[in-house]
């Protein structure tokens, strides 16, 4: 936001009030969604949005929703909120604090799903995400990623195609000189999890952290390239019929080995060699060739 605004652009945030990571393009039937109005710290503007309101100082508030990506995106796209700042120019979901690259993290992404309900919505849109490859968090290589970031959103905003439901997804290396080297179109590769599920069985009496800490411990796992769930997890209890207790566990190295096995081309290889990494996505299904016709059983 801040690199946004010091870019010269007017900025309104809309985002869930709590941790809502692999959740994609999501809404929750029957839930009764609130919004709540947020003035973060002056100090800091990217504050983690669970610390304290500040008071109103009479600058535009963010809007906390105890709902999905997608939700906020749709949200702050009707009438409800930011009337007096015309028709948003352009969409930015995120910047996701991990990779959005190949189908396996896409398709599950609630940073790509906030940005498809934008598409779907007849808005531009981009899903940002920042690939980091430690978790050292400096300032200034965090204060670099965002200033580059908002040089790519913009020249997409001038050059990108944006017919027909278009949008992009952007990959920002989350470390420095990230500026200076190479921001190239790829391709998302189409992967796939290499043993089935990605969850790992706890013992009955075990309990799971929240959300927010569950997710940090799965980017721990991501920046030291970490297996996550091992696919052959000893049940729980003995009895056939006894319930049984499971987490999301993803394996990275999934993701990992098969971008070394594409080769170059990948959204995943142009982050791993650190570039930038923008693919053009659409909005849909699109249906796969040539079947047509009837089916005669």
């Amino acid at each position: 936001m801040q690199a946004l605004e010091e870019a010269g652009h007017t900025v309104s945030v809309i985002v869930p009030n709590t941790q809502r990571s692999w959740i994609g393009k999501a809404h929750i039937v029957g839930q009764d969604v609130q919004a709540t109005h947020y003035w973060p710290p002056k100090t800091n503007p990217d504050t983690h949005s669970d610390a304290a309101s500040t008071p109103n100082d009479g600058k535009h508030p963010w809007v906390l929703v105890n709902s999905t990506p997608a939700s906020c995106a749709q949200l702050g796209l009707s009438e409800y909120f930011f009337q007096d700042r015309g028709r948003p120019d352009l969409v930015i979901s995120g910047p996701n604090y991990g990779r959005n690259t190949t189908a396996v993290f896409a398709l599950s992404s609630g940073t790509l799903g906030a940005a498809l309900e934008a598409a779907v919505c007849g808005h531009r849109a981009v899903a940002l995400s920042f690939a980091f490859f430690d978790r050292q968090n400096v300032p200034d290589v965090v204060a670099e990623s965002c200033r580059h970031s908002v040089r790519v959103c913009e020249w997409l905003a001038r050059n990108g195609r944006w017919d027909d439901g278009n949008l992009f997804s952007v990959n920002v290396p989350l470390k420095a000189g990230c500026s200076g080297s190479k921001v190239v179109w790829t391709k998302m590769l189409q992967n796939s999890w290499q043993q089935g599920a990605c969850f790992q069985e706890l013992p009955s009496a075990s309990v799971v952290d929240d959300a927010a800490h569950e997710e940090a411990k799965l980017r721990r796992q991501e920046s030291r390239g970490a297996g996550g769930a091992s696919g052959s997890a000893t049940p729980a209890s003995n009895g056939r019929w006894k319930q049984r207790h499971f987490k999301w566990a993803p394996r990275f190295t999934d993701v990992y080995e098969t971008v070394e096995k594409a080769g170059p081309g990948s959204d995943g290889w142009a982050v791993k060699e650190g570039e930038t990494s923008i693919t053009a996505i659409k909005a849909n299904f699109m249906h796969v060739e040539p079947w047509e016709g009837e089916v005669k059983l």
